[in-house]
């Protein structure tokens, strides 16, 4: 599902109107009646008959009069609350306004402390709220009779609608202002926006259902920008099916790169995942004082043992080992675990430059980029780089801040200047391509936020590499399937979710996610 910035929702409806005849006030009144729609649905389960709704004087109110004027025609008890006098109304929005006032609906304009007053005690005694301040058009912080307009909303027990995007909430950034609404249902209109997906917003917008309100499709794909969700439609038909008759190395052949003294734990995980996620042969490298740890903890692992220069410490002849094992291979993954001495990164960014079969980069692997990240531009194979936000802030120059605030605006940016598939991690999981295409993970939860999930999500995309998907449907796919095992692997409690419980739930995943 395509997600669409305000800029692009602007020119969609100036498009509407001038290529297909279609006037904005039918627009209007169709999100009216598609917000009233799920606001009766709330209602009949709440069991509820009143609802108060709260309009800015922007296209986002007159969708709120039109939803107040379809309910009230349904049955409902409706009021109307304004933060601006007629005066301050044009366009549509003025015009379901006088159509709202003609039907004598009770319209509250909020100016003295009385008016305020008013409004608290009607809001507290409703069932439902609507809040239609503010919409795409939103930059920035929220004007004094707004903040107060949401500082109420926000301060009654009563359940919340938001119109097209809850009040303060930046609809391409997902940045939110001071005072917010907190809505337990968006319903916005056409199509998705980023900030109802991105973090901190989409703690804001709760549930999110998409409304068609009658632009054409062939508008939405014309405008359709490169920002997609992923949704399991997405998916299926990325998965590929096995043959009955299939052997180990039909399933793909990969090897990782990971594991030193007291971090065995991440190339572990990392190599777990990668044989629960299907891959027929799994071989791990680490450093020779590893092996024996690594070898007891995974039985169904081929571990051998990298050159030392001291225990823990690659020393250079290790590339020529690393570089032959690869060759037999259909991926491989590098730095789970694998250590920083400055002679182990040395030996990483030589592997990078003469590897030629796809690659996972990750953790270790990152930080030996740091200052070195032109090595990514020479490799003559295609790359999937899986940082968090700090440890892209590192390889950037930028403050984790930064990147987690900025995510698809950062990853969309050094995919196209490394020509590398980037995997940022996060809430959400953001993967980039070189072209600019931009997808935004919707599965897992909280209590991934643990040691080792990571290093699974290493072992998950590079065993389906290693299964002949193409990167960026490794990476798409794997950050989904990461998510969902999580998913599942909650269903017995989020808080204490260990990462190895995730590798566990990946044949699930996957089950679930072709089905």
């Amino acid at each position: 599902m395509k997600l669409f910035t305000a800029k692009e929702m602007k020119r969609i409806d100036a498009a509407a109107e001038k290529d297909y005849a279609l006037p904005g006030l039918l627009l209007m009144e169709n999100a009216g009646r598609a917000v009233a729609n799920e606001a009766e649905l709330f209602l009949e389960k709440q069991d509820g008959r009143k609802v108060m709704l709260f309009a800015g004087k922007g296209n986002n109110a007159g969708d709120s009069f039109a939803a107040a004027r379809t309910l009230a025609n349904k049955g409902w008890s409706v009021s109307v609350a304004l933060v601006a006098e007629k005066r301050e109304y044009k366009g549509d929005a003025l015009l379901q306004l006088e159509i709202l006032q003609k039907c004598g609906l009770p319209v509250l304009v909020l100016k003295s402390a009385m008016d305020w007053d008013r409004a608290f005690v009607e809001a507290s005694l409703s069932d439902l709220l609507i809040d239609g301040l503010l919409g795409t058009g939103f930059h920035g912080e929220l004007a004094p009779d707004f903040l107060r307009a949401a500082d109420l909303i926000n301060a009654v027990k009563t359940p919340v609608l938001a119109i097209d995007l809850p009040s303060g909430i930046d609809p391409d950034t997902g940045r939110a202002a001071h005072g917010a609404v907190k809505a337990e249902l968006t319903v916005t209109m056409a199509a998705p926006k980023p900030g109802l997906y991105l973090y901190p917003g989409a703690s804001f917008a709760g549930k999110v259902k998409v409304a068609e309100i009658g632009h054409p499709l062939r508008l939405l794909a014309a405008q359709a920008g490169k920002r997609e969700l992923v949704t399991p439609a997405l998916i299926k038909p990325r998965l590929r099916e096995r043959p009955v008759n299939a052997h180990k190395g039909m399933a793909g052949r990969v090897v990782l790169f990971a594991g030193s003294p007291g971090f065995t734990g991440a190339a572990a995980l990392a190599s777990y995942a990668a044989v629960k996620t299907g891959a027929g042969l799994v071989t791990l490298l680490t450093p020779l004082s590893s092996q024996n740890v690594l070898a007891v903890k995974l039985t169904e692992v081929m571990v051998k043992g990298m050159i030392e220069r001291t225990p823990g410490v690659l020393g250079s002849g290790a590339v020529n080992e690393m570089l032959s094992i690869a060759e037999a291979c259909d991926a491989s993954a590098i730095g789970p675990g694998l250590g920083v001495a400055e002679a182990t990164k040395e030996v990483v960014r030589e592997y990078l430059t003469k590897c030629e079969k796809p690659i996972v980069i990750d953790a270790d692997a990152l930080t030996a980029l740091n200052g070195h990240t032109e090595i990514l531009g020479k490799m003559r194979t295609v790359k999937v780089l899986t940082p968090h936000p700090a440890e892209m802030a590192r390889l950037t120059g930028d403050t984790p801040e930064s990147v987690d605030n900025e995510r698809i605006a950062v990853a969309a940016r050094y995919a196209a200047a490394w020509q590398a598939v980037i995997v940022l991690k996060g809430a959400p999981t953001v993967v980039a391509l070189p072209d600019g295409s931009v997808w935004l993970n919707q599965t897992g939860n909280e209590g991934m936020a643990s040691g080792g999930s990571g290093d699974v999500l290493t072992g998950v995309i590079t065993a389906l590499l290693g299964q002949g998907l193409a990167a960026a449907d490794a990476a798409i796919v794997g950050v989904y399937l990461h998510g969902l095992a999580g998913d599942l692997a909650a269903a017995d409690g989020k808080i204490g979710l260990a990462a190895g419980q995730l590798c566990e739930k990946l044949p699930q995943a996957r089950k679930k996610a072709g089905e």
